[in-house]
């Protein structure tokens, strides 16, 4: 069975965050990325899944450019046997969408996994976009996935309770904890993700569908007011007046 697992090149969560004077795009500045902490979830399950069938491959798939090849080769020295780099800028969900269902199909995989989402945008688009590329199931987000042969049992979050869906092969699943527990990379897969193979790839398909007119950071804190605990209708007026809670 092949598996394609879909990675991003993500800023660390303990990154603080600012953008170019135009406030247009995040600024790099400075910033340590990591691979999108979903995605590991999805790129471990898929090794699993592998070593437990005792055959078939895991390509890891980023649309990135050449500074996010260190992270690939971390994948790569996680256990994922090669990588395809799509040579672009990820702009917004349906380019990335684009490209991963163009390589999907060409390449005749079975199973496409990914985080349920980047920790960056939040957006919760790219696994369904390839999905419907490719017309082809898509379970989100997904809690727990194992393999019979060709069909895959998944369990699923829905509001107030869980789903558990069976799927044939080929489908689209976005992942999340408690899938299993993120592997590290050891020395000796750090070693041989150096050799392992690394493919360069142009982007097709349309460009974005969208662009980004301006970001913004959140407001700034408040400071705290302190209320004397005999004050209380002087807590009650503030909560009214100017929290706006009650």
């Amino acid at each position: 069975m092949k598996f394609l697992v879909c990675i991003s090149n993500v800023p660390d969560t303990t990154t603080k965050i600012t953008f170019t004077p135009d406030n247009k795009e995040f600024n790099k500045a400075g910033v340590q990325f990591v691979i999108n902490p979903w995605d590991e979830y999805a790129l471990t399950r898929a090794i699993e899944l592998k070593e437990a069938q005792g055959s078939g491959t895991v390509t890891v798939l980023n649309v990135g450019e050449a500074d996010t090849e260190p992270n690939i080769r971390k994948a790569l020295a996680i256990g994922a046997d090669d990588a395809i780099r799509v040579n672009a800028a990820p702009k917004d969900a349906y380019f990335v969408a684009q490209q991963i269902a163009h390589y999907a199909k060409e390449g005749g995989y079975d199973v496409i996994l990914m985080g349920k989402e980047s920790i960056d945008y939040n957006g919760f688009q790219v696994h369904g976009m390839v999905g419907e590329l490719l017309g082809i199931p898509t379970v989100a987000p997904a809690m727990k996935l194992d393999m019979n042969g060709n069909t895959a049992t998944l369990e699923r979050e829905i509001e107030g309770g869980k789903e558990i869906v069976e799927v044939n092969a080929p489908f689209v699943a976005s992942c999340q904890q408690p899938m299993c527990e993120p592997r590290i990379p050891n020395m000796r897969g750090i070693m041989t993700a150096r050799t392992k193979p690394l493919k360069v790839v142009d982007a097709v398909g349309e460009g974005a569908a969208t662009e980004v007119a301006e970001y913004q950071l959140p407001p700034k804190k408040q400071g705290v007011k302190l209320i004397p605990a005999e004050q209380a209708g002087e807590l009650i007026k503030l909560l009214r007046n100017e929290a706006k809670v009650i």
